[in-house]
């Protein structure tokens, strides 16, 4: 499956965009008080009625547009990830180094006037990770240091080339999962009793943590996954981008972004990546369903 075209996607995606935003508001707006997620349904909505027209308008203006969007994204994404994993000023350089290069790197891949994305850049991508730790002579944390400045790499800058890359396909993912993440919450929240959940329940954040455990979220049910994959396939059928492969790549990166930054923040100790945005863990936490799966839908298109 090659790339599809903004230009072809557009016109399909938008009215779908809206009707989803439009009804899951509607939706929250009538829920009664009573409802325990009541608010936190309310500030997802909110960021997803933001984000939304964003990251549309974005991806409209096509390669320049992408790659300017991926540079936001990706600088303060490497900047709440590097804080959250206690990584040293050499290794923010280089993550910020990453989000600010790949981006100009994916758009001469688009457009053919070179092919930049090789053995070479993965090589070069490890040793420029790796060189901080070693640098610093950190006998304690050189190495996990080393590790997480490359998997940083590989998560968000290289990721956020898909925006690129991708092309219309892009487009398609972000709106597949704009349905999936209302349907895994709505359905999650139904259909709760019928399943249970993905993972352990978290336990508090630490040992010294004042922090209650948490109650399992609705999109990290057995339950939330069904209905989630549901409406990542009717997300992708509407852009005209679906394939089984591209709903498998989608879906996985759905349901495993949100674990993934959860693990981190609670390695961490803390209760989410960044509360500048409205509902939990920041841009990063956000933002991880569409890292994880631009990754994967690369490999299946491409």
């Amino acid at each position: 499956m090659s790339a599809l075209y903004t230009s072809d996607v557009l016109p399909r995606v938008v009215p779908v965009a809206a009707g989803v935003l439009g009804a899951s508001g509607l939706a929250v707006a009538c829920l009664p008080a009573r409802v325990a997620t009541r608010g936190e349904l309310r500030r997802r909505w909110l960021t997803w009625a933001v984000a939304a027209p964003v990251l549309v308008g974005a991806l409209a203006l096509r390669e320049m547009g992408a790659s300017v969007l991926a540079w936001l994204l990706g600088l303060v994404a490497v900047a709440e990830y590097a804080r959250l994993v206690r990584l040293g000023r050499g290794e923010r350089v280089v993550l910020a180094l990453g989000a600010l290069l790949l981006p100009p790197l994916a758009v001469m891949e688009a457009d053919g006037l070179a092919h930049p994305f090789d053995l070479r850049t993965v090589a070069l991508l490890t040793a420029a990770g790796v060189l901080p730790a070693l640098l610093s002579g950190d006998p304690a944390r050189g190495g996990e240091r080393a590790a997480r400045t490359v998997f940083g790499l590989l998560w968000i800058p290289v990721a956020l080339t898909g925006l690129v890359v991708l092309k219309g396909t892009a487009l398609a993912v972000a709106v597949a999962i704009l349905v999936g993440d209302a349907g895994a919450w709505c359905g999650g929240a139904l259909l709760s009793p019928l399943g249970g959940t993905l993972a352990r329940p978290p336990g508090p954040l630490s040992p010294s943590s004042p922090v209650s455990p948490e109650k399992t979220s609705p999109d990290k049910t057995w339950a939330g996954v069904l209905c989630g994959g549901m409406g990542v396939a009717a997300g992708l059928e509407a852009a005209g981008a679906f394939t089984v492969t591209l709903w498998a790549a989608v879906l996985a990166g759905c349901v495993l972004g949100g674990l993934l930054v959860s693990t981190i923040e609670r390695e961490a100790g803390v209760r989410a990546a960044r509360a500048w945005l409205p509902g939990p863990g920041g841009l990063l936490g956000r933002t991880s369903p569409l890292l994880l799966s631009l990754l994967p839908a690369m490999v299946v298109t491409l």
